[in-house]
């Protein structure tokens, strides 16, 4: 049984160094952050996710601070006035939260900014990644900035560079 794992084990090593001459190693994030649009476009990004924070920064503030003031109040008031303030700070606390996930949320408008704004680029990057792997006969493009299981690759097959080279021009 174990040499037949081993005859198996040394088979599909052939078979992967028979096979590598097309493979073609590329790091995704370097390719990406030499294209000054990308990086524009994430500063923009960065910005408005920034602005969009502050505003519900303050909206949590102004309700932290009406908040204080109800319960500064409270003793004053009368159990109708104090279930009316109840319900505005709790609806008003309702209405952040719903529009941090309007803004923040899984499909959220900053999300959809980020695709339309990152996906054209993304599309082009990998329009000149596949050319290239064509081009050059690679049947598969590894990308080692995601892929933490590489351990180990030949600079030689490391093709970062091109792309970027093609996406300059």
């Amino acid at each position: 049984m174990k040499k037949l794992l081993i005859a198996a084990a040394v088979l599909v090593a052939t078979a992967f160094t028979a096979s590598a001459q097309g493979v073609m190693v590329l790091n995704s994030e370097t390719v990406f952050r030499s294209v000054q649009e990308y990086n524009d476009a994430l500063t923009s990004l960065d910005q408005l996710g920034q602005q969009y924070q502050q505003q519900i920064d303050n909206a949590f503030a102004e309700l932290e601070q009406q908040y204080n003031q109800y319960q500064a109040e409270k003793g004053y008031l009368s159990q109708t006035t104090r279930t009316q303030r109840e319900d505005a700070i709790i609806n008003r606390e309702k209405e952040i939260v719903a529009y941090q996930e309007e803004i923040f949320g899984q499909e959220g408008e900053l999300l959809r900014k980020r695709v339309e704004t990152i996906k054209p680029i993304q599309d082009r990057v990998f329009a000149i990644i596949n050319s290239y792997a064509e081009q050059n006969g690679y049947q598969v493009v590894i990308d080692i900035a995601t892929n933490p299981t590489i351990l180990y690759y030949a600079p030689s097959v490391d093709k970062t560079q091109e792309i970027i080279s093609l996406l300059a021009n």
